[in-house]
């Protein structure tokens, strides 16, 4: 993730410059957890594939653009602050690859002839909180944060051995 975290001017003092830039930089922080969780699942769920053909080809493209735009909407969050509609985006935008990792699954499973070697719950259960801290970062943007903290929470555990669960 290439993301400038700035340096606060000299008329501001370290520990309130540092307490300014905070909600950025735990921003940012969960936009790298976000985007590791997926790189390791990614090597979980690719572990299993005997074949790749085209349309995991264009759904494993679909989640690397999707990933792509974290970076984009985080620093959106550093330049424009924790607002309403900075945060429904950040959210929207972690909502894009979750929405690409089930297709990836889903076209690797049909492709190699294989059920799903995990249950469909984190993956319904993520999709629902992100969809819900869209319209919340509305009410209030720290809640719509916390919402996508939860999901980072339940998919940071790898998966069992022999799963690929994201």
């Amino acid at each position: 993730m290439v993301l400038e975290l700035k340096v606060p001017t000299n008329d501001v003092s370290n520990f309130a410059g540092l307490r300014e830039e905070l909600p950025l930089i735990l921003v940012y922080l969960l936009s790298f957890i976000q985007t590791g969780i997926y790189w390791v699942n990614h090597h979980y769920l690719l572990d299993d594939a005997e074949e790749v053909g085209h349309a995991v080809l264009w759904s494993n493209l679909a989640l690397l653009f999707t990933l792509s735009l974290i970076p984009w909407a985080t620093n959106w969050v550093a330049i424009r602050g924790i607002s309403p509609f900075s945060i429904a985006l950040y959210s929207l935008v972690c909502q894009l690859p979750a929405i690409a990792w089930m297709f990836l699954s889903a076209f690797l499973c049909r492709q190699n002839r294989k059920p799903a070697a995990h249950t469909s719950g984190k993956q319904v259960f993520s999709t629902l909180l992100y969809t819900g801290a869209i319209p919340m970062a509305y009410v209030t943007p720290y809640i719509s944060i916390g919402m996508i903290v939860v999901v980072a929470i339940c998919r940071i555990f790898p998966p069992r051995a022999g799963t690929s669960e994201s």
